[in-house]
């Protein structure tokens, strides 16, 4: 059994990947409030550094960027998030 720590993601570094990860999928901040469950207010606090993702929309995003692909990947291995 393998167990992974969650993805911890730093302010601001958190609204630099979710403005990336949205911008790369095409969605906008009300799509992808409504597909991580939040709304669109909290999507913008993020994004805008003046709130954090809960450790649930954290393994929400994680998730959404393996989806992606190897940008998604790319985000993900970003040495500012720690693993």
């Amino acid at each position: 059994m393998i167990i992974t720590k969650p993805l911890s993601i730093k302010q601001p570094e958190a609204a630099d990947l979710i403005r990336e990860m949205r911008a790369h999928v095409g969605l906008t901040q009300e799509q992808l409030a409504l597909h991580l469950g939040v709304t669109y207010s909290t999507m913008n606090r993020w994004e805008n550094q003046r709130g954090k993702p809960s450790p649930l929309a954290v393994q929400k995003i994680e998730a959404m960027l393996e989806q992606i692909g190897d940008r998604g990947r790319e985000l993900l291995n970003n040495p500012l998030l720690s693993l």
